[in-house]
């Protein structure tokens, strides 16, 4: 199992912010460039310490057939290309795979954006 600080200090190569200054909504995020890479679900229909993590939609679906008491949608996050996990339920090599997966498909998302500008 990994906690919250562990998360978000495991790799100090990916930038790290927070929204707003000091607001009771700030939850920590990690971007890849200036796209969103993972951060805390923030959306009521997330239980809590929850990550809310790009994925594809396939793989999400993997992650959750795989192991339902780890990863999960709501109908909140069902449109978007993430996938939902439960710290609690995440060991170290889950989450080295998870944002692995992450961050290569935001570094796909920004490179198509600088091949369109």
């Amino acid at each position: 199992m990994v906690s919250l600080e562990h998360v978000f200090a495991r790799s100090p190569s990916l930038a790290t912010a927070t929204r707003g200054k000091r607001s009771p909504l700030a939850r920590p995020r990690v971007r890849t460039g200036a796209a969103f890479m993972a951060g805390l679900a923030r959306h009521p229909s997330a239980e809590p310490d929850t990550l809310v993590v790009r994925a594809g939609f396939e793989e999400r679906d993997l992650l959750i057939e795989d192991a339902p008491e780890t990863y999960y949608v709501t109908d909140y996050y069902r449109p978007h290309p993430v996938v939902l996990a439960r710290v609690s339920r995440l060991d170290r090599d889950a989450l080295r795979d998870l944002l692995s997966v992450s961050r290569r498909l935001t570094a796909e998302k920004v490179r198509k954006r600088g091949r369109a500008c």
